[in-house]
């Protein structure tokens, strides 16, 4: 093959991967080359695409979360960026449940970030009242995660 030679059928092998996966876009880079299949997103697939999106942004605990703020003196706040875990390992009971009492410094969630755990403890004792972060989401710093009363 020559310099701008392309494998018709690694496009084609591409091009269902794009298909089968629902992707807009796939780039393959190996040995100082690159291949990229692209497919231009039509009016109707771009629809739900933005819908999707919509979902993503109007999630009831993150919409709650934004009115409550960080101005709410209970407000528990997310130290990082990262996943949010609210039990200690996959199928485990959650570290914390509204009506919960905690006590100063117990761990309430687990945020991976990096590839590291990192606890979310209470930073005072108190009733858990609202749990307004969901397991497995991604949480930004500062955002709002747990109300204690």
């Amino acid at each position: 093959m020559g310099l701008f030679d392309v494998d018709p059928e690694l496009v084609r092998k591409l091009a269902r991967l794009l298909d089968e996966t629902g992707l807009g876009e796939i780039e393959l880079k190996a040995f100082g080359r690159s291949v990229r299949v692209a497919r231009e997103a039509t009016r109707a697939e771009a629809a739900p695409a933005a819908e999707r999106a919509e979902k993503t942004t109007s999630d009831p605990a993150r919409v709650l979360a934004q009115r409550v703020g960080t101005g709410h003196p209970g407000a528990v706040t997310s130290p990082m960026v990262g996943t949010l875990y609210v039990a200690p390992e996959p199928g485990a009971a959650p570290f914390v449940a509204v009506g919960d009492t905690v006590k100063k410094g117990q761990t309430l969630f687990v945020i991976e970030a990096m590839k590291t755990m990192n606890p979310v403890p209470a930073p005072k004792a108190g009733k858990v009242a609202k749990i307004l972060a969901s397991n497995e989401t991604p949480v930004e710093y500062g955002e709002v995660l747990l109300i204690l009363e």
